[in-house]
């Protein structure tokens, strides 16, 4: 899964119909193409690739002002609305989804009811827990990673990547049970 593909349909869900300069200039003031690579390159091949796969509409428009070819317009059709929301489902609930991925599904959270998303949220939790215990789960008793050497730092990583992740979570889950955020269907 892409999170280019994930950011270009959110940016193009969030405007309705949209140019691909919008688009762009959206997801760059967000900073996606420094963590996500969503550069002007990789939105405009997204933007034709998700056309041909059905998931937006193009619309030609006015001749460019600047002399250019006619400026398209984008907008979701029902299956690009369809696979938008499963992507974001998907990257929210996974527990290991890279990083510019979960990222990109972050951004989007609002797009959801606060139900869905706590749901998602804590289905990734438990997918964590799940995941640190398998880490742990062969490991000898009172087991010392420090005397492990090389071995012992990579099951440490594992140990603290979970653990961090786990807490990010959390974190999230928490602050949307406080109402943070203003999610799909309220006012």
């Amino acid at each position: 899964m892409s999170a280019v593909r994930l950011l270009v349909l959110g940016a193009v869900r969030r405007r309705g119909r949209v140019h691909g300069y919008q688009v762009r200039t959206d997801l760059e003031s967000w900073g996606a193409h420094e963590w996500a690579r969503a550069t002007s390159g990789s939105v405009y091949h997204a933007l034709k690739a998700l056309a041909k796969d059905g998931l937006l509409r193009v619309h030609d428009t006015a001749p460019s002002e600047a002399g250019g070819p006619p400026r398209m317009e984008y907008e979701l059709t029902q299956e690009g609305e369809q696979a938008y929301l499963a992507l974001l489902r998907s990257a929210l609930a996974s527990r290991d989804p890279r990083l510019d991925l979960l990222a990109a599904a972050v951004g989007f959270i609002e797009d959801l009811p606060r139900d869905a998303a706590l749901a998602l949220l804590r289905e990734r939790a438990a997918e964590l827990a799940q995941w640190r215990a398998s880490i742990t789960e062969y490991l000898p008793p009172d087991t010392d990673l420090d005397t492990w050497g090389p071995v012992g730092e990579v099951v440490g990583l594992w140990l603290n990547t979970a653990d961090s992740r786990t807490a990010w979570t959390k974190r999230l889950i928490d602050r949307l049970e406080g109402g943070a955020f203003t999610m799909s269907g309220e006012e």
